[in-house]
């Protein structure tokens, strides 16, 4: 188990409009005011990657028919531009901060959060060593009740995984209900880091 040192948000704009461009120059405004906020709060530019950008129409469906009793095909009323960015935040003392702040600039889209170790290589190796320990009690309880030796380890394979709890998710509808004067809750919680070890020894003659 180990406490995340290191969080990836995405988080981005929705905007409408009657044009294509008009959605598009809304959207750019508001994602340039986040982009500033993100690095205003402390986090570097290369940790700020685009992860999706969209233009869609808005079509409404309409249950009149055209004289040969064909259902009107819908129209386009407007379109909606979608971009968003992926942040590595690596002090997560500023993320219930850069939260509040992302949505005070238009940021309506956000989701969710996932937490993470940033070099989780000593937490695999303590849990190869507990692994294999564990693998050697039960091989040994095996040998000692079947009345046989352990010999030469002839095989070693391994699993690895984390596992992390479920995250929050935020929308700007949320938040805007949220004390003003107060930055975002957010609970990092633990991970819990995981390996699997299976081994395969010789057995002896009787003990």
């Amino acid at each position: 188990m180990a406490k995340p040192d290191t969080a990836y948000i995405t988080s981005g704009v929705t905007s409408q409009g009657d044009t294509a461009q008009a959605a598009l120059s809304a959207n750019t405004t508001d994602m340039n005011k986040l982009i500033d906020v993100l690095k205003g709060a402390g986090i570097d530019p290369n940790d700020i990657q685009t992860s999706g950008f969209s233009v869609n129409p808005n079509y409404v469906y309409s249950d009149q028919k055209d004289a040969n009793g064909y259902q009107l095909p819908p129209k386009i009323v407007g379109y909606t531009v979608t971009n968003s960015v992926t942040v590595h935040v690596r002090d997560l003392g500023i993320l219930g901060t850069m939260l509040d702040k992302e949505v005070s600039v238009g940021a309506n889209t956000i989701n969710g959060i996932n937490f993470a170790v940033e070099d989780p290589s000593a937490l695999y190796a303590q849990a190869r060593k507990a692994a294999f320990a564990d693998a050697k009690d039960k091989a040994e309880l095996y040998a000692e009740a079947a009345a046989v030796q352990l010999g030469a380890i002839q095989q070693i394979n391994e699993q690895q995984g984390y596992t992390q709890p479920p995250q929050p998710y935020m929308v700007k509808a949320m938040a805007a209900t949220a004390d003003r004067s107060a930055p975002v809750p957010v609970e990092a919680g633990q991970l819990t880091f995981t390996i699997n070890v299976h081994v395969n020894w010789d057995i002896g003659g009787a003990q």
